[in-house]
């Protein structure tokens, strides 16, 4: 399941290579098809990323609403203008970031080869085959084929004149007027990158502060806050030492207030690199060894058996709400 920070970034590319630029759409696999001719030739206008969905506008205020779910994936070709924003765009794009790139400077790259570098300088053009999505194993080179051939069941194909973006396996696709948009924005709880922080705060600690429900479960409602998912909900947990089955009403106030100030710091990390970095205060050897290799990236996150970074314990698994939740029995006693 995409997190938050994989769908701002491919918001990010949108913006760059999309808006402001008319959109030739199509459903290679027809499920979109009255959809995809209902924006074709349109222009997009803006788009905006709140949690785990990605929201295009396109002109006479129509919006294109995607949401990845577990298998959804967006595959990019053509002429990419990089966002500098983010990490790099040769490659994969999204939970573990890209494939490696040639660039002035030296790559940092993850057993799958995954370029992880925190900046790639000014905005540059290169023609790639770009995958944004949480889990894929890329596809074949297309070389210089325009517009690329079709490649399995893609549910939409945005073009424009030198960008091709394919989208696969889509939990949602669908076009929403402006007050049907606002009306699923109001659904979802708030996105740190998205609103006022201090009101977004206070909105995220009162409504956790009069639940009962655990603060585990919580953090993975997309109600009360946008963008977290299992990867962060477990690192969130464990960095704050709270034991994940404690009611949301009875976490302190103060640690409820902590839990949003640190995903506002992992939201912002995640969007910058492309991974999920959950640990500090890292030396420079380490923090490349952990963005070259995930085992190394994370505090409790798919470490079952495995001891506690910290105490020694071994780490926990168990199911929770359908999702696996990992934990440390005595530093989240």
């Amino acid at each position: 399941m995409p997190e938050g920070h994989s769908v701002h970034r491919i918001a990010r590319q949108f913006d760059r290579n999309v808006v402001g630029r008319a959109v030739a759409a199509s459903s290679p696999q027809g499920r979109f098809a009255e959809g995809a001719a209902v924006i074709d030739g349109r222009t997009a206008t803006s788009v905006r990323a709140h949690g785990k969905q990605m929201f295009l506008e396109f002109d006479d205020g129509l919006w294109l609403r995607v949401h990845l779910g577990m298998y959804g994936a967006w595959d990019f070709a053509g002429d990419i203008l990089v966002d500098p924003t983010i990490a790099s765009a040769n490659g994969r794009m999204g939970q573990t970031n890209q494939r490696g790139t040639v660039l002035d400077d030296e790559p940092v790259l993850d057993s799958a080869g995954e370029n992880s570098l925190t900046s790639i300088g000014a905005p540059r053009r290169a023609r790639v085959h770009v995958r944004m999505s949480e889990q894929t194993t890329g596809l074949a080179d297309d070389g210089d084929q325009w517009p690329p051939p079709v490649v399995g069941q893609v549910r939409l194909r945005l073009m424009t004149r030198t960008t091709c973006a394919d989208l696969r396996g889509p939990t949602a696709c669908e076009l929403q007027a402006p007050d049907e948009m606002r009306a699923t924005l109001a659904k979802l709880g708030p996105d740190p990158l998205n609103g006022d922080p201090a009101e977004d705060e206070e909105r995220f600690v009162s409504v956790v502060r009069r639940k009962p429900t655990s603060i585990a479960l919580l953090l993975m409602d997309q109600a009360v806050v946008a963008g977290i998912g299992n990867v962060y909900r477990a690192e969130l947990l464990f960095r704050a030492r709270l034991n994940p089955h404690t009611p949301g009403r009875d976490v302190r106030e103060e640690a409820v207030r902590d839990l949003w100030r640190d995903w506002v710091r992992l939201l912002a990390v995640g969007v910058e690199t492309g991974q999920m970095m959950t640990m500090d205060d890292l030396s420079p050897d380490d923090w490349r060894r952990a963005m070259a290799s995930r085992d190394d990236r994370h505090w409790v996150y798919h470490r079952t058996g495995l001891p506690c970074r910290v105490c020694g314990t071994p780490i926990a698994l168990e199911e929770l709400g359908g999702r696996k939740l990992y934990w440390c029995p005595s530093c989240q006693a």
